[in-house]
C-alpha cells in the first residue's frame, strides 16, 4: 500500500477487521496481529496477517492483501505468501484476500490453475464496491474506506465533504484520534488522485491545517527549500565578492559549487 508504514498498528488492526466483515463478508470479533517478515535471501513481506476469532468455529489465520496496482505475478505471489504462513503458523486453516485499491481497470487473476494444483483467493475490486456502504457504518475505520469506493454519478467534492464531515462527528472531540484518521485518509486519497479535493474539503469545512500530518510535511519541505535558498544567497553573495578580487569565473565556480551560468559578470 505505499506509506502504510505510518498508520498505526491499532489503526490496522480496524482496517483490517472493517475489511474481512464489510468487504469479505467474515464474521469476526477480534482479530491479532501477526509478523510477517520472512528471513529469506530476497526480502518479502505480507501486507496483514492476523490470528482472528470468529463469532463461530475455531481461530483461523487471516492473510489480506493490499494492491495499488496490476501484477502479473500476483498470484504467485499470493502462492509464496501462503507457503511463508504456513511455515510459520502449522496447523492452522489460512484464509487469504486480496484487496485492489488501484485506480486502473483490474486485469489480475485470482489464483493459479495448473496440472499440479489449483489455487484460489478471495478479490475485492474496491472501484466496484458502492462507497455509501461503507459511509453507512458509524466506524471512522470503515468511513475512511469509503474514499476508495465508486462515487457513481456523486460528485468527489461533496463525497469528501461528507466524509470528513462524518469523519470529525465521529472521533469529537479527540482530536488526536481524528488527525490519525485524517493521515490515513490522506494516503488513500492520493491513490486515489483525490489530494486536491481533500486539500479543498479542508478548506472548506475550516478544518485547522496546520494540525495535519500534510501541512507538517508541507512545513519541513518548505523549511528545507528555505535552507537551500539561503545558502544559494550566500554562495553568489561570496561569489560577487571573489570576483572583486579578480577571480576567473571558473574559479568562483570551484569555490562556491554555483553552476558557471550563474556566476556574476563584470
Amino acid at each position: 500500500m505505499g506509506q502504510k508504514d505510518i498508520i498505526s498498528k491499532g489503526i490496522l488492526k480496524r482496517l483490517l477487521l472493517d475489511m474481512a466483515v464489510y468487504l469479505f463478508r467474515l464474521d469476526l470479533i477480534d482479530a491479532e496481529l501477526l509478523a510477517t517478515e520472512e528471513q529469506r535471501i530476497e526480502d518479502r513481506r505480507a501486507d496483514l496477517v492476523a490470528k482472528v476469532i470468529p463469532a463461530q468455529g475455531e481461530p483461523f489465520i487471516l492473510h489480506l492483501e493490499i494492491q495499488n496496482a496490476n501484477d502479473g505475478q500476483m498470484a504467485v505471489r499470493m502462492l509464496r505468501y501462503l507457503t511463508d504462513i504456513h511455515l510459520a503458523y502449522p496447523g492452522y486453516r489460512i484464509h487469504q484476500c486480496l484487496v485492489y485499491i488501484g485506480a486502473e481497470r483490474l486485469t489480475m487473476a485470482t489464483g493459479l490453475d495448473s496440472p499440479q494444483l489449483s489455487y484460489h483467493y478471495d478479490v475485492v475490486d474496491m472501484r466496484t464496491i458502492d462507497y455509501r456502504t461503507l459511509y453507512a457504518s458509524d466506524q471512522p475505520d470503515a468511513l475512511v474506506l469509503a474514499i476508495l469506493g465508486d462515487f457513481g454519478d456523486d460528485d468527489p467534492q461533496t463525497v469528501l465533504m461528507r466524509l470528513l464531515e462524518k469523519l470529525r462527528r465521529l472521533t469529537d472531540p479527540d482530536e488526536g484520534r481524528l488527525r490519525e484518521y485524517l493521515s490515513m485518509l490522506e494516503i488513500l486519497a492520493d491513490n486515489r488522485h483525490l489530494t486536491i479535493n481533500l486539500q479543498e474539503a479542508y478548506a472548506m469545512l475550516q478544518i485547522n491545517l496546520e494540525r495535519l500530518p500534510s501541512y507538517q510535511k508541507g512545513m519541513e519541505k518548505g523549511m528545507e527549500k528555505g535552507m537551500e535558498e539561503g545558502a544559494h544567497r550566500k554562495a553568489l553573495a561570496v561569489a560577487r565578492e571573489l570576483l572583486a578580487m579578480n577571480f576567473s569565473p571558473e574559479q568562483i565556480a570551484a569555490i562556491t559549487q554555483l553552476p558557471l551560468a550563474e556566476i556574476p559578470r563584470k
